[in-house]
């Protein structure tokens, strides 16, 4: 069963934010969105409709790694030809493609305050 909620929507066009050659976790996108877990942006992921642009090999979880389930592989593929490095442990090198956060037009749309982004962005893997 694929579970829907209206939340995916705001999550869809957030991860359209994540430039090629970085990657987010499930968490970095839910910190961003009001009533969203990092549970629920993992559904959303997981039904991400084809065709419209959602870079949904963009978003991994906390530990740096893909979550294995089907896809990993095309995930870790479609990762690996944007230019995403992996260390030896079978992490995404944080320190070199972690996404920095949505641009100044999202946060404006969203209502949040770039003072309380940088807090927000203080809580993320990396």
């Amino acid at each position: 069963m694929t579970r829907t909620y209206a939340s995916f929507p705001a999550i869809y066009a957030l991860v359209k934010e994540i430039p090629e050659g970085q990657v987010a976790s499930y968490g970095m996108v839910a910190s961003l969105l009001p009533g969203v877990t990092p549970r629920i942006v993992g559904f959303a992921m997981a039904a991400t409709p084809e065709g419209e642009g959602i870079p949904w090999q963009r978003v991994i979880n906390s530990a740096g790694r893909i979550s294995e389930r089907d896809g990993a592989t095309r995930q870790h593929d479609r990762l690996v030809e944007e230019g995403v490095t992996f260390l030896k442990s079978g992490k995404v090198d944080w320190a070199a493609h972690r996404w920095q956060g949505p641009g100044e037009a999202w946060l404006e749309v969203a209502g949040i305050d770039f003072m309380d982004f940088l807090t927000i962005q203080s809580g993320w893997p990396g």
